[in-house]
Formats: C-alpha cells, structure tokens, sequence
C-alpha cells in the first residue's frame, strides 16, 4: 500500500515559480507510474505530466508543456514538478498520483491528498 504527500503549494504571483514534491510511504514506489494532476474549481481533474519508473519517459498536457518538468528520485521515493512561468489559468489543487500510467484518473491506484496552488494576476 502507497501513501502518497504533496507539499510545495501556494500563493504565488503570474510568471514565478513553484516545485511540487510527492513523498511516498512505501516499499514500491519505484515500479509506478507517477502521475501529477490537478482540478480547478468546478472542473473536472486533468492529466498535467506523467513519468516512468525508470524517469527516462515523461509525457505532458499540451497546456504546460515547455513551462513544467516531472521528476522523480527513486532512492528518495519522490516525485517533482516543476512550474515555471506560472499563469493565473495554473491555480487548482494539484494530486500526485501512482499507476499504471496514462493521462486517465482510473489507471491510477493511489492518490495524495492534494496541494494547493494559487497564481495571481
């Protein structure tokens, strides 16, 4: 059983930075699929990047493409995301999640509980 943590949420003005962290509790984190998603209000959840275990393939939503990088350390059972120039259209609560891997909620197993994450015009 995997117990997924996000951290790294918060209020942060249109054009900065942020870097999301997954911590997993488990003794397979490595064989998942790490997923990150997130849902604005009144929206339904979306795939916004995925990676392999083995981190060499990674996969993006076209709307943050280029200004988002998924990582992920094994050794430290973590995943990343990286958010660069944020927009205001990027505030929503943002879960990592663990699977089988696809841009689908129901290919995952395990879910966090959520980050939030706020930009400002």
């Amino acid at each position: 059983q995997e117990q997924l943590v996000e951290s790294g949420g918060g209020l942060v003005q249109a054009g900065g930075s942020l870097r999301l962290s997954c911590a997993a509790a488990g003794r397979t984190f490595s064989i998942y699929y790490m997923g990150w998603f997130r849902q604005a209000p009144g929206k339904e959840r979306e795939f916004v990047a995925g990676i392999t275990w083995s981190g060499l393939s990674t996969d993006y939503a076209e709307s943050v493409k280029g200004r988002f990088t998924i990582s992920r350390d094994n050794a430290k059972n973590t995943v990343y995301l990286q958010m660069n120039s944020l927009k205001p259209e990027d505030t929503a609560v943002y879960y990592c999640a663990g699977g089988r891997g696809s841009r689908f909620p129901s290919s995952y197993d395990y879910w966090g509980q959520g980050t939030l994450v706020t930009v400002s015009s």
